[in-house]
């Protein structure tokens, strides 16, 4: 079956309960449909670079599917249905990356830059 990633974006005034609730939902409808969610990550509440029916901020939501690509469509078109779903966006991939996704990653490494007060050369 064909691997996909999912990012749903549901409004900011759900709790975390019901937000996971959203990612439960959508992981059965997958099921029923015959596919299967491999990995979901609840990513939280962030900051949006531009408002989407009125709200600055919303649930992420990441799931890691290997389903039909029917089983795709009829979610996605429930979720687009769905009042608290805001966007969705699905990626049809090659092969799941292990581990988790970039967001969940911690970034204790930054690179080569220098520290604050620091300064590099001019030329």
């Amino acid at each position: 079956m064909p691997l996909y990633e999912h990012v749903l974006i549901a409004r900011q005034d759900l709790s975390n309960a019901q937000a996971e609730g959203l990612i439960e939902h959508f992981s059965t409808v997958l099921a029923d449909n015959g596919g299967k969610v491999v990995v979901s990550e609840y990513w939280g509440v962030k900051t949006m670079a531009y408002k989407i029916n009125k709200n600055r901020k919303g649930h992420y939501a990441f799931l890691r599917t290997d389903a039909p690509s029917a089983a795709v469509q009829e979610m996605e078109r429930l979720a687009r249905l769905h009042d608290d779903v805001m966007r969705v966006m699905s990626i049809r991939v090659e092969a799941h990356e292990d581990g988790p996704s970039v967001q969940m990653q911690k970034r204790d490494d930054r690179g080569d830059r220098p520290e604050r007060g620091e300064r590099r050369e001019r030329r």
